[in-house]
């Protein structure tokens, strides 16, 4: 039976890199398939990248419970986590990781308890932050400004995960959030 591994950030902390970092280990790490309401892209398929759904099929299934956690992104663009899929990767063994907002990111921990590993990745201050966001030369000024604001609420979330990871240097972070789930996989 695999196990869950949560990871929450705010935009622009590195928690992408680290992510394909750790996927590339020989873990036995899965990502979790989300669903979405938004329509595929390019070569996109059914149940590879994400599993699609009509706005409608998407609030049906909320009503019944069927969600771990799902955000209404813009009005009806959803994207969430189906509880049987999750299921089904434990099932075949797989350790499945998460890449989700500081919210979706508590309500898996909650669901799943101890099975469950919730890392946040810290950049080391909202002026690093800053700094790594212009520096991508990807988003407007305001566009920075929305996601230092919205960095600022995320960051209070981090006493509610099991384990911060602080990403003031890229290769200790990475060894530091491989030696964290190497312990929690062996346990």
């Amino acid at each position: 039976m695999g196990k869950l591994i949560i990871f929450s950030a705010p935009s622009g902390s590195g928690k992408s890199t680290i992510i394909s970092y750790l996927m590339q280990q020989g873990l036995g790490l899965a990502f979790s398939i989300s669903a979405t309401s938004r329509a595929p892209r390019g070569s996109e398929q059914h149940g590879v990248e994400y599993f699609f759904l009509t706005p409608e099929e998407f609030r049906s299934r909320i009503a019944a419970g069927e969600f771990l956690e799902y955000e209404e992104v813009y009005p009806d663009r959803f994207y969430g986590t189906l509880k049987a899929q999750v299921e089904r990767q434990l099932e075949a063994g797989q350790h499945v990781v998460f890449d989700v907002d500081v919210v979706g990111g508590c309500n898996i921990k909650e669901y799943y308890g101890d099975r469950a590993l919730s890392l946040f990745i810290q950049p080391p201050s909202i002026e690093e932050l800053r700094r790594r966001l212009e520096g991508r030369g990807t988003d407007a000024p305001e566009v920075i400004q929305q996601r230092l604001d919205k960095a600022e609420y995320e960051l209070s979330f981090a006493p509610k995960f099991d384990k911060v990871i602080i990403n003031d240097n890229l290769e200790t972070a990475k060894a530091d959030a491989l030696a964290v789930i190497k312990s929690f996989i062996e346990e």
